[in-house]
């Protein structure tokens, strides 16, 4: 890396008046607008020379002057800066060029108002080991319906630049240009006028497409983005205050929300294979909003048999997947990426792809998938989660050591494929990703100080309304007991509700449940001195019967959380139970403790 730092030069296209900035700088050149104190060229040139980038020339224009008489030399910042003045507009194409005698072969290109916090290693690397012309950085973002657009192939080789406005009935990706560039000399040399005003994202890599030469797309989720507007400098600030760049820099492990697409993203639809089947759910595209603000990133994983099946192309499934970025991209959201599994193991259907009828280890709940993009986005595989509608989403979920979230969308679980529990369950996608982002956290938060008395406890009750959270209450308990070395069993009192038949309405919660069934579940495992293997009914909820069983073995030691409507309702659990939490929809009161310790739960 040292030899790739050594023959290369920073150019900073810092000329801009920054008219639409003026109600913050008024007369200051655009790259000086003050970023969190200080000028937004400042922050990149501390950027350059974290990387060992020390030979910057900024090429300047409007109060040119501003710029020399802060920076200087550059010495004060340990690098060495050089200015070329461009008297007369040339765009970013003609500067770059006019500069050209002043500049090595190889260029890192950068724009004066924008800030990015991006390794720049990989971009040279990835520069230099495609031995690539040019490479442009490229991201997904919120706003792909009014940005110019890039199309790559597999390999990251540029195919096209789809310039704004786009045009109608055709879907793009969402993969834009993010104005950091690394240059070869030699190609410019041969693509941009000597006279003339160009710009080289309109104008001079275009030329090189058509030419067939090496431009890459650099395809990078770390945060660059412009400061134009007030609006636009604002929010950066903002999320610069709020650690975005951080989280998603190289510099830790990243923590990412994994989604199944279809039943979870879009409405479930059966073999889908054209783009106008892809509708998305009510909410999913808000959801993922929410994913992109928080400095996660949304990832899709999915299976697409129709591949196998010759229902559908690569190219067709392309054009499905760019019909999920416009839709995303109306609501201002975007996936970071997404991984398919083509692979179908069963044969026999006419026109079926021979090569893909394989058992393979990416197609869910196998793990391939998401092993290789924890791989290439650098994910924190501990911290990171899996929304679903299947119970394949589930199992490959927790095969890959994630968290996992059911959806009540799509097929809500009753593929039935496989006996597995997620870890919670949330009607839509955009509920469950409030809870990833928000609710766990909080959760978590309130519930630990009765941590200490519930690792002595030996049943812990949990009840409220239905719907009021109490099953996500109880796992997060399970989560934090398990945690300091305690082995735990949830049990839901569901088990014991009555058939619709045998219910008796209209007469109190109570004689909705078999509660001596209940009472003699715990007396078995509360007078117990040696490990039980005990039958546990399952509530069905679809069938709304509980014909199924599990046997449970419980230790002694173990702690049992008991969670359910009437659990809290019942004399003889309470006074066998020295931890009792409430939670109530609309205000999550949890009590604790038979001193009715109380801990208000407040939702935002």
């Amino acid at each position: 890396m040292k030899q790739q730092k050594d023959n290369i030069d920073v150019a900073i296209l810092a000329g801009g008046m920054g008219s639409r900035l003026k109600s913050r700088t008024g007369n200051l050149p655009k790259p000086m607008a003050l970023l969190l104190g200080k000028p937004v060229l400042e922050h990149q040139i501390e950027l350059c020379k974290k990387f060992g980038l020390f030979n910057i020339t900024l090429l300047v224009h409007y109060e040119h002057e501003v710029i020399s008489d802060y920076f200087k030399d550059g010495s004060d910042w340990g690098v060495t800066i050089s200015y070329i003045i461009e008297r007369e507009p040339r765009g970013t194409a003609g500067a770059l060029f006019d500069a050209f005698d002043f500049l090595s072969d190889r260029i890192l290109v950068m724009y004066g108002d924008t800030y990015l916090d991006v390794n720049l290693e990989g971009i040279l690397g990835f520069h230099v080991n495609n031995q690539a012309d040019v490479t442009l950085m490229v991201h997904p973002n919120d706003h792909p319906n009014d940005s110019d657009l890039v199309e790559i192939d597999n390999n990251c080789k540029i195919l096209a630049i789809h310039p704004y406005p786009h045009p109608e009935n055709i879907y793009l990706p969402n993969l834009v240009n993010a104005a950091l560039y690394v240059v070869e000399k030699e190609i410019l040399t041969g693509v941009i006028p000597k006279t003339g005003k160009y710009d080289l994202a309109k104008d001079t890599f275009p030329t090189i497409i058509n030419i067939d030469g090496n431009i890459f797309g650099y395809v990078s989720q770390e945060y660059i983005k412009d400061m134009g507007t007030p609006e636009r400098l604002d929010k950066v600030e903002r999320d610069i205050v709020l650690g975005l760049p951080e989280k998603l820099s190289t510099r830790d492990l990243r923590t990412a929300i994994f989604l199944d697409r279809d039943g979870t993203i879009n409405e479930e639809v059966n073999h889908l294979s054209q783009p106008e089947q892809l509708v998305l759910i009510n909410g999913a595209a808000e959801g993922i909003r929410k994913i992109n603000r928080s400095g996660m990133l949304a990832v899709g994983i999915t299976n697409q048999p129709v591949i196998a099946r010759g229902d559908v192309t690569w190219g067709g499934l392309k054009k499905i997947h760019n019909k999920l970025d416009y839709d995303l991209g109306l609501k201002n959201a975007y996936l970071d990426k997404i991984y398919v599994c083509p692979h179908h193991p069963h044969k026999g259907f006419s026109g079926e792809i021979a090569d893909l009828k394989i058992e393979c280890n990416c197609r869910k709940p196998k793990t391939g998938l998401i092993d290789l993009a924890i791989q290439e986005l650098e994910i924190n595989r501990r911290k990171s989660w899996f929304i679903g509608d299947t119970t394949s989403d589930i199992k490959a979920g927790k095969n890959s050591g994630l968290h996992t979230v059911l959806v009540r969308t799509g097929h809500a679980g009753t593929d039935a494929k496989y006996s597995i529990k997620p870890d919670f369950i949330f009607s839509d996608l955009e509920e469950a990703i409030d809870w990833v982002i928000e609710g766990y956290a909080l959760l978590t938060k309130r519930i630990m100080p009765i941590i200490p008395l519930a690792s002595e406890a030996r049943m812990i009750l949990i009840g409220g309304p239905a719907r009021a959270g109490k099953s996500s209450t109880a796992k997060v308990v399970e989560e934090l007991l398990l945690h300091i070395g305690k082995t735990v069993h949830i049990v839901c009192a569901d088990g014991w509700i009555f058939p619709v038949e045998k219910r008796n309405e209209g007469t109190g919660v109570l004689n909705r449940y078999n509660m001596s069934g209940i009472r003699e579940f715990a007396e078995q495992f509360l007078n117990s001195q040696t490990r039980l293997d005990i039958k546990v009914p399952i509530y069905d909820r679809l069938k709304r019967n509980s014909n199924n069983h599990e046997v449970i073995s419980i230790g002694p030691e173990d702690i049992v959380i008991l969670e359910g409507v009437p659990v809290l309702l019942d004399e003889f659990l309470c006074t066998n139970s020295n931890v009792r939490i409430f939670v109530d929809v609309e205000d999550l009161k949890i009590i604790s403790g038979v001193k009715k310790t109380v801990i208000l739960l407040k939702k935002n």
